[in-house]
């Protein structure tokens, strides 16, 4: 039994379903009826349901976070272009004629997703072409982003009645909200892509050591073009969502500060910033952690002015655990009780 125990908290999703699990057994202690899920006209209402539909824009542009960190880089404008996605989609939708037809809808997004394209693509090229380090090449946009999404609604909050835009981020589809639905999609895209074909081996490759990545013919600098723009496009649809749900594009709070829950997200899971291996699966883990964290402060009524502070040592407490030096305790106690074993069977 001992040595159970100790192989699974070797493993690195064990500590954060650990948390997980904690953060479930708090809320069901505070709210009875946390784990009960309704159906009303045919859709799913719940406490869980709305962990998922309010996580579900963190996963999707942690998702691209996982594939970016895992090539050794980072990409701190996510939120940025959800503001910026946001402002353009919502500025074509209040200058057409008729912003509840379908054909206006689809336009729009689809400028929007072009707009976020190329600015993934921007990154791609400080980072893999002029070689600036991901870091800052990332932070322009982060900076500039604001601004730019500023300019599109002239300092504005843009607010659209456009009931199938208000869709995207609080409709409904087989029961489901459609955000998680897109999110469900999405991962299981980049999942099946990155684990089903040599993708994932050449970005955990170039994470690993680019130089000899290059040597073995991996080419390097469309990979780093290839991530940053998948991530650009995660934050758009992200910021979509988002914008879609308040049916509002605010380029001051959409996506504010979702890059460092993104970031916290792909951490918990068990990716590592210096590059290389990567788990979406973890990813989806931390981002389940946060969410519920998020969750579990206004379930057992935490007040607001120390929220980040309880949120920030739930996070380290994660962390910590899934610390090299745990890691190598645990090994060192699995070992200890493996020749306790084999010493009661010799003696016996």
């Amino acid at each position: 039994m001992t040595a159970v125990l100790g192989k699974l908290a070797s493993n690195r999703l064990f500590w954060p379903v650990v948390m997980l699990l904690v953060l479930f057994a708090i809320n069901l202690i505070a709210f009875p009826e946390f784990f009960s899920i309704t159906v009303k006209d045919g859709h799913l209402f719940g406490s869980l349901i709305d962990i998922l539909r309010n996580g579900a824009p963190m996963l999707i542009i942690a998702i691209g976070m996982t594939l970016v960190i895992a090539t050794r880089g980072i990409d701190l404008s996510v939120g940025a272009v959800c503001a910026i996605s946001g402002a353009v989609a919502c500025s074509i939708l209040l200058g057409s004629e008729n912003p509840g037809s379908p054909a206006t809808v689809a336009v729009a997004i689809a400028v929007a997703i072009g707009v976020a394209l190329v600015m993934g693509v921007w990154n791609g090229f400080l980072v893999a072409v002029l070689g600036i380090q991901p870091i800052i090449a990332t932070l322009i946009l982060m900076t500039a982003g604001r601004g730019v999404a500023m300019l599109i609604t002239e300092g504005q909050i843009l607010t659209v009645n456009s009931p199938p835009f208000k869709a995207i981020g609080s409709g409904f589809w087989f029961g489901l909200p459609i955000a998680v639905v897109i999110a469900a999609v999405i991962f299981a895209l980049a999942a099946l892509i990155t684990r089903r074909t040599a993708l994932g081996l050449m970005i955990e490759s170039v994470g690993i050591n680019p130089e000899a990545s290059r040597q073995a013919g991996v080419r390097a600098r469309g990979l780093l073009f290839g991530v940053y723009t998948f991530s650009a496009l995660a934050a758009a649809i992200a910021g979509l969502i988002l914008t879609a749900n308040q049916t509002a594009a605010d380029a001051n709070n959409t996506g504010l500060f979702i890059e460092l829950d993104a970031i916290l997200a792909v951490v918990i899971g068990g990716t590592s910033l210096m590059g290389g291996r990567y788990s979406l699966t973890g990813t989806l883990v931390g981002a389940l952690v946060i969410q519920t964290l998020v969750t579990t402060v206004y379930t057992v009524g935490i007040p607001p002015v120390v929220t980040m502070v309880f949120k920030a040592a739930v996070v380290t407490v994660v962390c910590l655990l899934q610390s090299p030096a745990t890691t190598n305790a645990f090994a060192s106690w699995r070992r200890a009780a493996a020749l306790r074993a084999a010493g009661k069977e010799l003696t016996a």
